[in-house]
């Protein structure tokens, strides 16, 4: 499996064969499923924010093995999820696009403490839980379309 950094710099100069294209799309596809077991424990131990902030890197690395799968180009190095559905291709509903950018929202690794305090504050639970729902949803049919 191709470090992220490696693969990045190794694969800029060349076109992918399908091989190396289906070696690049296994690793979006890994890395995701062991951060959706990250999120389900973040979950589980009331860690809510942070949940939902693995639930956006998680989307993030399908949306990014389906641009690869559908382009055999690299994805840009962008967090926006929105900008990444667009360059895979991908035909979403209008429920899951204004889900995308409810998900753009939890990407906090750099935002201001004020910032995070007040989505900290309205992580709860069952704001989480709701959440979380629509994630299963979009994720299974991301997992589907890798497939």
């Amino acid at each position: 499996m191709y470090d992220v950094l490696y693969y990045k710099s190794y694969f800029d100069t060349m076109i992918m064969n399908e091989r190396e294209k289906d070696s690049i799309v296994r690793y979006w596809i890994e890395t995701a499923k062991r951060d959706n077991e990250t999120l389900i424990t973040l979950f589980e131990s009331g860690r809510y924010p942070e949940s939902l902030f693995f639930g956006h890197i998680v989307i993030e690395k399908m949306i990014k093995g389906l641009i690869v799968k559908n382009t055999a180009s690299l994805p840009p190095f962008t967090h926006d999820l929105i900008h990444l559905a667009d360059l895979a291709h991908l035909l979403l509903s209008k429920e899951e696009t204004n889900f995308l950018s409810l998900l753009n929202r939890f990407n906090i690794r750099a935002r201001y403490p004020e910032y995070k305090l007040s989505l900290y504050k309205k992580c709860n639970k069952k704001f989480t839980e709701a959440n979380l729902k629509n994630f299963k949803q979009l994720y299974k049919k991301l997992c589907q379309k890798l497939n």
